[in-house]
């Protein structure tokens, strides 16, 4: 395999003029009520090496955040603006944390200024906090000393406010979270306003990806709950055995050598095609599900393993891997229209892309990689195409298994580690006790990470620690402690998990349409037991245009514009096809009256009314948990 055989080259990202937008204003429906780039005062942006990117459009996070502290006067643009003299900076800083670190780097410039004493830092710091001479002092007039001196105080006093609502056992990412949280919070609120769809498309977003507290009628779910277990006659099976496990008799249909991709082909040349560009982003991946007899997973991470040299390092024996690959495989429900194997091939193989960059090629172990692999390739076994909140508002056994917290999640996790003890499916047997242990830890963490509902603080945690390395001069990918490196793979995956809009437009539309009709089926479901339809669910009313633009601007682009600023400049392609995507959609939502007249209704008197959406997220402040309802 190629490792330097990439789809999103820096030089390729670099060079791609004419594709690039200057988006300049953040307008899901057109309403004009973003500040342009040029008005915020934003200056071109430039990678880490000093090349000048063109401008991009912003995602939310950049907005105004008026709920927030008001910052001091060094800070109150949308988030700081970093002097061009600091290293590793290059734009706006938008976490708490990097902000009050930015504050305070200035603070210290200015007392040195003011009290003109030596500076005896390090030589990076002293070129990050400007000269240092006693003469800076001597050039102050006295009216420029006093501002200096009362703006160093209120930047202090401005830092000793933030510093004193961080509660002692919380994370300091947690800050980034909160304020994440209730911007999103406020976003939504704006655009559930403009129309009947994007109602609906919030309510989506809001019970999708964002962590909040249920208010649960227990007895209705009792009444569920009974009602259940009246039309199945049946007893409920014991809860100490993990459901949809189930034996295969047949787990290999191959004798002797394993097959070159590891199963059986009806024209292995054809597939060979297709797998030479296993390290290209976009790849077809429904196109390779066909020729590999609908087994993609199988033949996407056995290749992975294999060119990577994972069976040689860890002595993997090639006839036990793929035994339980199909084992895994065939664990996922191919009655699912999204969540089954070929999205499961899909995120294993962006994963693969995403380990390849050259910015992370050399920073992970051969067991991290293969924890990673192993992670994409399961992270959605036996998924029924539910989700979760169903799962939970039904009772089901699954919900109550795992106390409603990211249920699926440790559904996939206990199905396949449960699966590694059918006979032949070992794969990590050679393993020694440590590594198995630290493979399974690792594991466990990516695929909780695929909880959707923890989109916003694994956003955060990312956000926070590039701008906090930025601000202290650390390599970005200078990774040495287990919670930073897991960070980094965390949202490696949950990238892979949510790359669909960043793929050629037909890979795209395709990956689309199979969400939405999973989608439609639990709403379909859901009506005929008389439950509320989910969001998005409803087949008669959903706005599936709309639907993928607010999912790419408060969901996606937010998270690859982070990850990208990770891996500056070898992102800059995968951003591109996302904004194209973004406006193909934009571009497809019909111009019809239909909207104008959906967001009124009439009044017991006649009179129309509109319709405003109303939601609450629930969520842990910095001074401690508070509701903010927005209606």
């Amino acid at each position: 395999m190629n490792m330097s055989c990439l789809v999103i080259p820096a030089v390729a990202a670099l060079q791609k003029e004419g594709r690039r937008h200057s988006w300049n204003c953040f307008d899901v429906e057109n309403s004009g009520n973003a500040a342009s780039l040029a008005d915020r005062g934003s200056s071109s942006p430039t990678d880490l090496s000093g090349h000048h990117l063109p401008h991009r459009r912003e995602s939310f996070l950049y907005r105004s955040d008026s709920n927030f502290s008001l910052l001091p006067k060094s800070l109150n643009r949308i988030g700081s603006t970093l002097a061009p003299s600091e290293p590793h900076v290059d734009d706006q800083i938008v976490t708490p944390f990097a902000q009050i670190l930015h504050s305070l780097r200035r603070v210290r410039t200015h007392y040195v200024r003011l009290t003109s004493v030596t500076d005896t830092k390090s030589k990076s710091c002293a070129k990050e906090d400007g000269p240092s001479s006693s003469n800076d002092a001597q050039k102050l007039s006295d009216g420029e000393f006093q501002s200096l001196a009362e703006e160093t105080l209120e930047e202090l006093d401005w830092c000793l406010e933030q510093l004193e609502t961080i509660q002692t056992h919380r994370s300091v990412s947690d800050m980034a979270t909160s304020k994440f949280k209730r911007m999103l919070n406020k976003e939504l609120s704006h655009f559930a306003e403009s129309s009947q769809a994007g109602n609906q498309v919030s309510k989506y977003i809001c019970n999708t990806f964002l962590d909040k507290q249920q208010d649960i009628e227990l007895m209705s779910v009792e009444a569920v709950e009974e009602e259940e277990f009246k039309d199945s006659g049946a007893k409920r099976s014991p809860m100490s055995k993990i459901s949809g496990v189930r034996r295969l008799h047949h787990t290999n249909s191959f004798t002797g050598a394993v097959p070159r991709f590891g199963i059986e082909v009806n024209d292995e040349r054809q597939l060979a095609q297709i797998m030479d560009d296993i390290d290209v982003w976009g790849i077809d991946i429904f196109r390779l599900a066909q020729l590999a007899n609908n087994r993609p997973l199988t033949a996407v991470t056995y290749t992975l393993c294999k060119e990577r040299n994972l069976l040689k390092t860890f002595q993997i024996p090639a006839n036990t891997l793929v035994t339980f690959l199909v084992h895994v495989e065939s664990h996922y429900h191919s009655d699912a229209n999204y969540h089954n194997s070929i999205h499961a091939a899909d995120v294993t193989q962006c994963a693969h892309v995403l380990l390849n960059l050259p910015g992370l090629q050399s920073v992970f172990s051969d067991l991290e990689v293969l924890a990673t692999l192993f992670a994409c390739t399961i992270h959605d076994v036996d998924h029924p195409g539910l989700s979760n909140q169903f799962l939970i508002n039904t009772g089901s056994e699954l919900a109550l298994m795992y106390n409603d917290d990211s249920v699926l999640e440790n559904h996939h996790l206990a199905v396949a580690f449960k699966l590694l003890q059918e006979n032949g499916c070992d794969i990590i047997v050679n393993l020694s006790a440590k590594q198995r242990q630290t493979l399974r830890r690792m594991v466990i963490n990516m695929v909780l990470a695929t909880d959707m509902s923890k989109h916003m603080d694994h956003l955060a945690h990312l956000k926070t620690m590039v701008e906090t390395r930025k601000m202290s001069g650390t390599g970005l990918l200078d990774l040495e402690a287990y919670g930073e490196r897991m960070q980094v793979l965390q949202n490696l995956v949950h990238c892979a998990d949510l790359s669909n809009p960043t793929k050629p437009l037909d890979i795209y539309r395709q990956w689309t349409d199979r969400i939405m009709e999973e989608s439609f089926k639990q709403g379909d479901l859901e009506r005929q037991k008389g439950m509320d339809v989910s969001p998005m669910c409803d087949r008669f009313t959903a706005s599936v245009e709309r639907t993928q633009v607010g999912f790419i601007d408060y969901i996606v682009h937010p998270l690859w514009e982070t990850w990208a600023d990770l891996l500056q400049p070898y992102c800059q392609d995968i951003l591109d096809t996302l904004e194209d995507n973004r406006n193909w959609y934009q571009n497809m939502i019909p111009s019809s009256p239909v909207d104008d007249v959906s967001t009124t209704r009439k009044t017991r008197d006649g009179s129309k009314d509109p319709i405003r959406f109303s939601f609450t997220v629930t969520m842990e402040q910095e001074q401690g948990g508070s509701e903010i309802g927005t209606t």
